[in-house]
């Protein structure tokens, strides 16, 4: 059995803790956070502490923490030779502290923490300087998830940056439709069937293969509609370089 210590409950720890807690290789022991856990948040099978001096004796100590606070916040952990690792997509994993084992368990997803995800299916990506500890690395992400990959610090951040395209950027877009829709009294809902639809289509098909739109057939006349429907608006720059975006890729 794996013994576990969470340092910090957030949107991922939560998440990492429901996964770790239903499987049967690793044990959350204990968690750390920095603010006091509400007594509905703290799960009731494991330990909650705030103060840093109280941490137990595990087999890798987690930090799932924002990323401008890991490097100081591993400086500050008492004690020495211990793996620790964090969930960072974009924090190379040299900026943990040298007085530890350092290493990296990055699930490659987007957590919120009122919303249980399963592992299963989520990418793990390790990074160790130790071989024994990716071992146990490995050996911890296959508990939980079905894919678990060994990455490089700077393959990951450039796996993270993707990540942002297609996650962050895109539920910007997604904000933008909302909003649009809101003023002109027409409901987000009527989307939803084709932004799923949209989705599923990558799971067979490349991206550049599942393209469609007015930019895409170079369609100018629908293209010109749209922009001036968008003439006070502020998404009409975007919406501008969006479409000449898809125009370069596949002619115009």
């Amino acid at each position: 059995m794996i013994r576990v210590v969470l340092l910090g409950f957030g949107h991922v720890g939560s998440n990492l803790f429901n996964s770790l807690d239903e499987c049967q290789k690793a044990s959350v022991i204990q968690i750390f956070t920095r603010n006091k856990i509400d007594n509905n948040d703290c799960p009731k099978v494991v330990e909650c502490i705030t103060k840093i001096e109280d941490l137990k004796e595990a087999d890798v100590y987690i930090i799932a923490i924002p990323d401008d606070a890991i490097s100081s916040f591993s400086d500050s952990l008492p004690f020495k030779n211990k793996l620790v690792v964090h969930t960072s997509g974009s924090v190379p994993m040299t900026k943990l502290s040298a007085q530890h084992r350092k290493g990296v368990f990055y699930p490659l997803q987007s957590f919120t923490k009122s919303h249980v995800v399963s592992f299963a299916e989520i990418p793990i990506c390790i990074e160790a300087e130790d071989s024994q500890d990716l071992a146990l690395l490995r050996k911890l992400g296959e508990a939980i998830s079905e894919k678990v990959i060994e990455i490089s610090s700077e393959e990951r951040q450039k796996l993270h940056l993707a990540a942002v395209f297609v996650n962050n950027f895109v539920n910007h877009i997604y904000h933008i439709s909302e909003s649009y829709l809101e003023e002109n009294k027409i409901p987000f809902d009527l989307l939803k069937p084709l932004i799923k639809e949209t989705a599923r289509k990558i799971e067979s098909l490349a991206p550049s293969e599942a393209q469609t739109g007015p930019a895409r057939r170079n369609d100018l006349k629908t293209i010109e509609k749209h922009l001036h429907l968008l003439e006070d608006s502020p998404y009409k720059t975007l919406y501008k370089q969006l479409t000449e975006a898809i125009q370069d890729t596949y002619g115009k």
